[in-house]
């Protein structure tokens, strides 16, 4: 009996601990009730002095006020019992209000006390595309609910091309999947967004998630409106902004075989498969200004995370975007390059992690990150057609390398999620002091 005390006693006194933010409402709550109490002795007292020639009633009372008891043993049994009551009840309402909205054995204790701690983690924002933005995402919304995703908007294949050519909006396949790995709950609704159509002509290929949000946007009638309302039905961790709302176009310079000139590649899907080497990437029109929530999010980030994902075609189209490379360059935040695991064929074949620093910087100047993060475990198969990307021996002298264990054990070739995002919360304790 007295360990079952003991262990609810320890349950109900964790929910005041400091940062969880009820402790002033418990103090509230607890002075409504004092004072509750006190008017309620009021009135006892002023029945015992209209009756005090009642024996029964004086029985009663003294019975029910513990008079056979020392006083100060008296308020450590009321007070005690009452504390205990008011914090036990209001655990108890708030499970009852709380239980519709959470998943079957999880705790609400628990799930307070992780949403308050994600919501004093450290202002990120993450600038890519692809694949290789969403594994980061997964990850680092398990440290910090202020998650802002930069997205490039450069896409021009697949079914967020034939959007964009025959709708004229702008590609929502790469926001779709940050939205997707966003999520608080990626189950059903979230396996629904990433749905893609097959059997049909007409549908072939699209995705449920293109298709919604480009049917928000012309409800909403503007692209950045649709994607927050898209974050809202997925119910996600942080925000999701296009770098651009204009309409670029990507355009390579290539150095093709058996051929002494470069040839002009347009088209972000193209680039890929020309057979070749890439010599330079820019945007048409080179102009197009950043999305102005884009250069905020910068200018208030802690740390700023280029990558993983494709060199050309999903991290520089970003980049290329000049008021957000500016934003980039004035910015106190922690800028760290998470540099790709595997090369990606027709676009960084034999590509060293020297390599993929050197192009990145061709394009945007040099000393732009503070880390240079690299995979070191060269250990699994990746496939006939792409090769590990090594840390060598230029980048391992550079100070700003940072190489550790990155891959997915289940595919090599890509980063886990979790592994990644650990490694930045830890940059960015070694760098700043771990938040309180």
């Amino acid at each position: 009996m007295w360990n079952k005390f003991l262990i609810g006693f320890r349950g109900v006194m964790r929910w005041i601990r400091p940062g969880l933010g009820l402790r002033r409402w418990f103090v509230l709550v607890m002075l409504g009730i004092t004072m509750l109490g006190l008017g309620f002795a009021v009135v006892l007292i002023d029945i015992y002095r209209t009756n005090s020639t009642n024996p029964i009633l004086l029985t009663v009372l003294s019975y029910a006020s513990l008079r056979f008891l020392p006083r100060l043993m008296r308020a450590v049994v009321f007070g005690g019992l009452g504390i205990w009551l008011v914090f036990y009840g209001i655990v108890q309402l708030n499970r009852s209000l709380l239980a519709p909205f959470l998943r079957p054995g999880s705790d609400v204790f628990d799930h307070l006390k992780d949403f308050r701690r994600r919501e004093r983690g450290p202002r990120i924002a993450a600038i890519g595309g692809g694949h290789g933005l969403s594994t980061l995402l997964r990850g680092l919304k398990l440290h910090t609910s202020n998650l802002t995703a930069i997205v490039t908007v450069a896409d021009d294949g697949g079914s967020s091309g034939r959007l964009r050519e025959s709708l004229g909006i702008l590609p929502p396949g790469d926001i779709r999947n940050c939205l997707a790995a966003l999520s608080n709950d990626e189950d059903l609704l979230t396996q629904l967004f990433q749905y893609r159509f097959s059997g049909s002509s007409d549908l072939e290929g699209h995705s449920f998630g293109n298709l919604f949000i480009t049917a928000l946007a012309d409800l909403t009638g503007s692209f950045e409106d649709a994607i927050v309302e898209s974050g809202r039905v997925l119910s996600v961790n942080g925000r999701v902004l296009p770098s651009t709302l204009h309409n670029v176009k990507l355009v390579a310079s290539m150095q093709v075989p058996h051929s002494l000139n470069e040839v002009r590649v347009e088209g972000e899907s193209k680039i890929p498969e020309m057979a070749g080497r890439v010599q330079r990437v820019w945007l048409e029109p080179d102009t197009a200004p950043a999305f102005p929530p884009v250069i905020k999010a910068i200018l208030n980030a802690d740390v700023i995370v280029v990558g993983p994902g494709s060199l050309y075609t999903s991290l520089l189209p970003n980049l290329l975007v000049h008021d957000l490379l500016a934003a980039m360059r004035v910015t106190r935040a922690i800028k760290v390059y998470v540099c790709n695991i595997a090369t990606q064929s027709g676009e960084t074949d034999a590509y060293t992690c020297y390599d993929h620093l050197r192009a990145l910087e061709g394009h945007v100047g040099e000393d732009l990150f503070d880390v240079i993060l690299c995979n070191n475990n060269y250990e699994g198969a990746i496939g006939a057609s792409s090769q590990w990307v090594r840390a060598d021996e230029k980048t391992l002298s550079d100070s700003r390398a940072y190489c550790t264990d990155l891959v997915d054990d289940g595919h090599p070739w890509r980063h886990d999620s979790l592994k990644l995002a650990q490694v930045i919360m830890d940059i960015f304790d070694e760098k700043t002091g771990p938040l309180n």
